[in-house]
């Protein structure tokens, strides 16, 4: 006999092959279920996923960076999904990423190529905007196969799991819906910082600093996978003062010597104790 919530995935997945855009079948249980076996995934994956084991400076992230974005009230879902940051140790990956239920990953090249709190504030809130948008689901959701999906939903299919995982990191798989992704979770890292100590146009200092870097260009090896699956960021930074000045928001850019940046501290707290 089938299952009450397969037919009503079921009944979802005709509207979606219909309709097809705009339908995500994971609940909020789904995410953090999801993510819970994408977590486990990752951790066994230590080749790739190397965690990094220096506690101190992980501990300091958390509980003076992350948890402060997570206390902002357009933050809805913080008491919804898991959520939890780990870092990973690779020095050669500037880079960051969320997957469902509010796991998300930090690697150490990040963190030792940002320079301030509120520039690693802006990556945070960008990746948590990710999560509590559910736009990992919704690539799934229109990505896969309606039989893939409904054993996913429903936890029949862990070896599927597996492959998800490969296939989101990959640079390859659910690429087409990325760049209007990471344009949303750009605009709500705004909102979730304005009612932090963060600058809420922080996002855009990681892009500056690259700018200035000469690591704009598609020619540029330490960053090319992270542009291929991300939209330009000149346009990124030209688009996030738009919204700022819409706000009435002052731009400052990332060499700002305001110490609402927060240098010193990420020097002291960060910089001096990663290794």
């Amino acid at each position: 006999m089938i299952k009450t919530k397969q037919l009503i995935i079921l009944f979802i997945s005709i509207i979606f092959i219909s309709c097809s855009t705009g339908i995500n079948i994971f609940t909020d249980s789904d995410e953090v279920n999801l993510g819970k076996q994408f977590d486990a995934e990752i951790r066994k994956n230590t080749k790739e996923y190397p965690i990094y084991e220096n506690q101190e400076v992980k501990d300091y992230i958390d509980k003076n960076i992350f948890r402060e974005i997570l206390k902002s009230p357009e933050i809805k879902k913080n008491k919804v999904y898991n959520y939890q940051i780990e870092i990973i140790k690779n020095d050669s990956i500037l880079n960051a990423f969320a997957i469902p239920g509010g796991y998300i990953y930090l690697y150490t090249g990040l963190l030792k190529y940002l320079d301030s709190e509120d520039a690693l504030a802006g990556v945070l809130a960008h990746e948590i905007a990710h999560v509590e948008r559910r736009h990992a689901t919704q690539r799934i959701t229109a990505s896969y196969g309606i039989s893939i999906i409904l054993s996913i939903a429903l936890g029949e299919n862990p070896t599927q799991v597996a492959e998800l995982v490969a296939n989101l990191f990959s640079g390859l798989a659910l690429l087409a819906n990325s760049r209007a992704n990471e344009d949303e979770s750009d605009e709500y890292s705004i909102k979730y910082l304005q009612s932090t100590r963060f600058y809420p146009g922080a996002v855009k200092f990681f892009f500056e600093k690259l700018r200035d870097d000469g690591l704009v260009s598609k020619q540029s090896s330490t960053i090319a996978t992270f542009l291929s699956t991300h939209p330009d960021p000149v346009n990124r930074i030209k688009t996030t003062e738009s919204r700022l000045k819409a706000l009435g928001i002052e731009i400052i850019n990332y060499k700002s010597e305001s110490s609402r940046i927060f240098r010193n501290e990420y020097k002291k707290n960060i910089l001096e104790k990663i290794n």
